[in-house]
């Protein structure tokens, strides 16, 4: 009997090995994984690669390196997602069957999508869904479930550009070409769902979309096998508690989402929940938690903005090799090809330096912020004393004042360094007319000596010495003294001491990060909550 059993089992291996998966039994395995794309993608790649080896049939193939290639999209590895769909093995488009021909600019559309370049995307997908062959098969059921995710595709182009009431309709039409009779025509629909009630906010429509996502979020929980699914519903959750200014209820709902796939190289969600907790937890004032998510967030992004790059110069190298396959390029000459080409190159090349340069400043500012609130804690818990801005007050240098030498010698230098604290506490430096020489009159000090000083502990020159301090200053009352939040800029910069509305406006950004107006907002809204 054991002899026998293992008879049959090496004929069923030889047979599958021969002739690939039958139709019936394909079907079954590539909806598995398709199903465990959304529980973890390494599984998913794994699995997949099982049935690639013992695949022959090349159509079977496409299908599963597509998967292969979503999995690795969705883990934020955008160069092997674009790697695996370029290693398709030569063929001739006409060769294969329609389907296919349609699928593979499909797989094309995905990956511009995932690579952000959306208007490309929007423009594969369009021509497509103008193809009244594609619906003229649509009883076919692996046409079908495409077109629902071209709809689906579309609708997500249409979200990114803000026209919601177009995304809602193509997921309607979406929603017609799917059924129950797999997983992955549920999967499809419960991300319809989900996308469903984002659009739905972004109208204002925030009790219409929290009901749809409660509801998506019971059937997801019933299945219990759909890890991304359930933690993108949770992270779109929390966005309307956001709204209503419920942050507690919004980072419980972030918090279950990550618990979901904290494990899991979901690294494209992971970003979103991690911005989304930062932001919460800035809106409590939990400085603590928010440095975390927010160092989470900002590692996670650098690294994903990098393989984004890699990604575009993979496609675009792919779109180059397969330019005469695609429905991208069919009815255009070779110029037009190298023009399309070069001014995507072009504007992707100027979007990219654009977009660091921003994040370059953005960093800087934020930087200089949260040193600025350091500094700040530092500063409330010194004594300041209030001295009157009369002439009277200024000392006039005596014989005292030592003569020039070429080296300040230690002792004098932690005189002067003594002298400038206890000049530091009061608040003299407010006076406009504040100057090297007045001060170094003040303290009966040589102003080439507290010059020298200065430069070298404070880290800069009088003058910007003397402005941090204003600046520092008038930062302390707006925080401590609410009546200073009604004055007028102009106001509040003659006050400091500074000559101009524009100078006290530059030196307030260059000290703290940001303008006095949204440090103004910013104390008003923290007041009020």
């Amino acid at each position: 009997m054991l002899k026998s059993n293992i008879k049959i089992l090496i004929i069923l291996l030889y047979s599958v090995f021969i002739n690939g998966q039958s139709g019936p039994d394909f079907n079954i395995l590539v909806d598995k994984a398709f199903q465990k794309l959304y529980q973890n993608p390494d599984d998913c790649i794994n699995y997949s690669q099982s049935l690639l080896i013992s695949d022959q049939n090349i159509e079977h193939k496409i299908v599963l390196q597509n998967i292969i290639s979503q999995a690795f999209a969705m883990k934020g590895d955008y160069v092997q997602s674009v790697n695996i769909s370029n290693q398709k093995e030569n063929r001739e488009k006409e060769s294969l069957s329609y389907f296919m021909q349609m699928f593979a600019d499909y797989n094309l559309a995905d990956q511009y999508q995932n690579l952000d370049l959306y208007n490309q995307s929007q423009r594969i997908i369009s021509n497509l869904l103008s193809d009244s062959k594609l619906f003229n098969k649509s009883e076919n059921p692996k046409v079908r479930i495409t077109i629902a995710k071209l709809y689906q595709l579309q609708a997500i182009n249409f979200g990114i550009n803000r026209n919601y009431v177009s995304a809602l309709e193509k997921l309607d039409k979406s929603d017609e070409f799917i059924n129950d009779k797999n997983e992955e025509n549920k999967i499809i629909g419960l991300e319809n769902k989900i996308f469903r009630s984002s659009y739905l906010m972004r109208q204002n429509k925030l009790e219409d979309s929290k009901k749809l996502l409660e509801n998506t979020i019971y059937i997801i929980e019933k299945q219990n096998n759909n890890t991304f699914l359930y933690a993108l519903a949770c992270e779109n959750m929390s966005r309307y508690f956001f709204l209503k200014e419920d942050y507690i209820s919004s980072i419980k709902n972030l918090e279950k989402g990550l618990s979901k796939i904290e494990n899991i190289p979901y690294n494209g969600l992971k970003i979103k929940i991690y911005e989304s907790l930062a932001k919460n937890y800035l809106a409590l004032n939990n400085d603590e938690k928010y440095h975390y998510y927010n160092k989470l967030y900002t590692d996670l992004r650098t690294k994903l903005d990098s393989n984004t790059k890699e990604g575009i110069r993979y496609i675009v190298k792919l779109v180059e090799n397969n330019q005469n396959q695609n429905l991208e390029f069919q009815e255009q000459n070779e110029s037009k090809k190298f023009w399309i080409i070069a001014t995507v190159l072009l504007l992707l090349v100027i979007g990219l330096i654009i977009y660091f340069l921003i994040e370059i400043r953005r960093n800087k500012d934020l930087k200089k912020q949260l040193d600025f609130f350091e500094k700040q804690k530092k500063w409330e818990q010194i004594p300041h004393l209030t001295v009157p801005k009369t002439e009277e007050m200024i000392i006039i240098a005596d014989k005292s004042i030592e003569k020039d030498s070429n080296k300040i010698s230690k002792e004098k230098e932690e005189e002067i360094l003594q002298k400038l604290e206890e000049w530091e506490h009061t608040d003299r430096y407010l006076n406009k007319n504040m100057s090297l020489s007045m001060l170094s009159a003040q303290m009966g000090v040589n102003t080439k000596y507290l010059s020298e000083v200065i430069n070298n502990t404070k880290g800069k020159n009088f003058n910007g010495y003397i402005n941090e301090l204003r600046i520092n200053h008038i930062a302390h009352l707006l925080k401590t003294d609410s009546t200073y939040l009604n004055y007028k800029v102009s106001y509040l910069a003659e006050f400091s001491g500074f000559s101009s509305h524009s100078a006290f406006t530059t030196v307030f950004k260059s000290v703290t990060g940001m303008s006095p107006n949204v440090y103004i907002q910013e104390i008003s809204k923290n007041r009020v909550s």
